[in-house]
């Protein structure tokens, strides 16, 4: 049976909504997911299905936007300045060659150190100080600035220092007091007890026989990079598509992987980035989201072992997912398959989450036909 579409979209948007219902229709009966987005700081698409509009989903990689913003924020404030060593702020990081890394190459995962020679535990994936205590005693996997690669589930805790060491506060209470709060956002760097009731849990999906060929044609070893960077080098291997289910990582909010939004969250934050809501002007100036949205990585990303680009932090999603989207467009996704972004040229902020995790990680598949449909409807109204 179909799922039911629910939601409401702005005049000029309708075709969203039946791109919605086109795709929801080929789904599983058990689908549950939202999408909403901005233009310009109003919103114009909110719409679900198999779930509500107030349901919380684990984002993944798509929290590494949130915690991003905190840190061009503070650039923009001149508390931090791209260009000073990383070490000018967090002196113990320059264990084992790391010194001369410099805060622009460290949110480019330049630094090379994506995990530890023996892993981590659950509780210290949880925890961003417990994972940059032992970051920083780490040697690189390759020299610093040298090369590039996914800096999967610690990139969070490594800025997240910085801004704590240069602030003398966890980068999630930044978040809260200068983001989540004053635009109300549903995305949370530490879910509160009394969302708890609104988290939806993570269902896993299974891989088709035709992905799962895939995988078994390119097998990874216990103690390869990205075996490391997943933190597959343990007893206890990391079971990413299950992480947000766990109550610890959701209390801690951990900066990497730990968020847990809506679709309205997600899309909120990036509207509150580049154009600002209600009566809350925009986050940032233009020539920050400009600086923060040049490619700064590009080429071959050694953990993921395929072409990838990265701007300050940010996927630079116009490259790594649609490419119909704007130069400068800021964003990033999320393994369970969510999507969210801003296109400064087109005034789009875009947000999708899912409760499946959609094989094989990573923004899912359907967001490029409803993003494309956004992004057209949007480009409509200049």
């Amino acid at each position: 049976m179909t799922q039911e579409i629910h939601g409401s979209v702005a005049d000029g948007f309708e075709a969203v909504r039946e791109e919605f219902a086109a795709f929801v229709a080929g789904e599983r009966a058990d689908y549950e997911g939202q999408l909403c987005a901005y233009v310009r700081g109003r919103k114009v698409v909110d719409l679900w299905a198999g779930t509500d509009a107030d349901a919380l989903y684990g984002v993944f990689s798509s929290t590494k936007g949130a915690a991003y913003l905190v840190v061009a924020l503070l650039v923009q404030d001149g508390t931090l300045e791209l260009d000073r060593k990383v070490t000018y702020y967090w002196p113990e990081f320059a264990a084992e060659g790391k010194g001369a890394l410099t805060l622009r190459d460290l949110l480019a995962h330049r630094a090379g150190v994506v995990g530890t020679d023996t892993g981590f535990t659950l509780a210290e994936l949880a925890d961003d100080r417990q994972l940059a205590e032992r970051l920083a005693d780490q040697r690189p996997f390759w020299r610093p600035g040298t090369a590039f690669g996914y800096h999967a589930l610690v990139a969070g805790a490594l800025v997240g220092e910085v801004v704590r060491r240069a602030t003398g506060r966890p980068l999630q209470e930044v978040y809260q007091e200068r983001i989540r709060a004053p635009y109300g956002l549903d995305f949370h760097l530490g879910l509160p007890a009394s969302g708890e009731p609104r988290f939806r849990t993570t269902q896993p999906m299974e891989p088709t026989p035709e992905q799962r060929a895939v995988l078994d044609a390119t097998p990874t070893g216990p103690h390869s990079l990205a075996s490391i960077a997943f933190n597959r080098n343990t007893p206890e291997p990391t079971d990413l598509a299950c992480l947000p289910n766990t109550p610890l990582i959701r209390a801690k909010g951990p900066a990497s992987v730990g968020g847990v939004a809506s679709a309205r969250g997600l899309a909120g934050m990036y509207a509150a980035a580049i154009s600002g809501m209600g009566e809350q002007p925009a986050l940032l100036k233009p020539d920050t989201v400009a600086e923060f949205g040049q490619f700064h990585s590009v080429g071959y990303d050694l953990v993921a072992r395929a072409h990838k680009s990265f701007g300050l932090g940010f996927q630079t999603t116009a490259d790594t997912w649609h490419p119909f989207l704007g130069a400068g467009t800021i964003g990033h996704s999320g393994a369970g398959g969510s999507q969210a972004f801003a296109d400064p040229w087109s005034g789009l902020a875009y947000g999708y989450t899912r409760r499946r995790f959609a094989f094989p990680g990573g923004a899912a598949p359907e967001n490029d036909r409803l993003a494309r449909s956004v992004h057209a409807a949007a480009l409509a109204l200049r």
